[in-house]
């Protein structure tokens, strides 16, 4: 197992990519501990992970405090004495409208949870993993904030800072040993997607296969990412697989990012 007795934290664990990366850490060993404000999800997810012989816990976060993200990391380090790996996956759409109509509010909310919670995070795990002169960080990025996105601006803006925050990190921890990564997603088949089809095809008088199609027009594969792939990426960034990597961002994106 490559992740064997490795405590690891991952954020919004209760449904999608942070689900399945919870589900692929715990089959790799690991102590799960999910961090989310989804309580019906972390609860699904705890008993799955439970039901294949993982060991979890479900913490229901919001990370829009600065002293739940505190409380988090203070459990961990109190019942399990050490954390060995963050995944900085939680994070919310903000509002769909161009810059010229924004909202204020759904703007800033967007910012908090997209990046600022990212980097308190990491700002409270690096310190007892200075200590401990070992540890991995993983920021789930989007393809979505590598170039502009119309209509996005809330969502697009934080993904792009995930990256710059990566590459900071990964400059400041490196004399500690503590290895910083991203993971930069494609268009992930799943529940998010989903509802968003339906609502496309309407506003564009297309049948919703025909925005599928749209969609995977720029993918060379020509298929939507499924989330058991990222998961898969952010187990080679937390084990030693990956030991001499740090400051990257892997894309898994079905080949989007070579067909803009």
């Amino acid at each position: 197992m490559r992740l064997q007795d490795k405590v690891a934290i991952v954020t919004g664990a209760g449904n999608g990519i942070g689900r399945e990366i919870a589900l692929a850490f715990a089959r790799e060993g690991a102590v799960v501990v999910l961090a989310d404000i989804d309580a019906s999800g972390m609860k699904d997810a705890s008993l799955a992970l439970e039901s294949m012989g993982g060991r979890a816990e479900a913490l229901l976060t919001d990370l829009r405090h600065e002293d739940q993200i505190k409380r988090v990391v203070a459990h961990v380090l109190d019942k399990y004495g050490r954390i060995d790996i963050l995944v900085n996956n939680a994070a919310i759409a903000g509002p769909r409208t161009n810059v010229a109509d924004m909202d204020l509010d759904g703007w800033n909310e967007a910012m908090f949870i997209n990046i600022t919670a990212p980097m308190l995070c990491a700002r409270e795990v690096l310190k007892p993993m200075m200590a401990a002169r070992k540890g991995s960080l993983i920021n789930i990025s989007s393809e979505g904030g590598r170039s502009g996105f119309p209509g996005r601006a809330a969502y697009s803006v934080p993904k792009r800072g995930i990256l710059a925050l990566t590459e900071t990190l990964a400059i400041e921890a490196g004399v500690y040993d503590i290895r910083v990564n991203a993971i930069s997603p494609g268009r992930v088949r799943g529940e998010m997607l989903e509802r968003a089809i339906p609502s496309l095809a309407e506003s564009r008088g297309l049948t919703p296969d025909e925005v599928k199609a749209e969609m995977m027009i720029d993918c060379s594969l020509k298929r939507f990412v499924e989330a058991s792939e990222i998961a898969a990426a952010a187990v080679f960034l937390a084990s030693d697989e990956s030991s001499a990597i740090t400051g990257h961002t892997l894309v898994v994106s079905c080949g989007k990012h070579m067909l803009h």
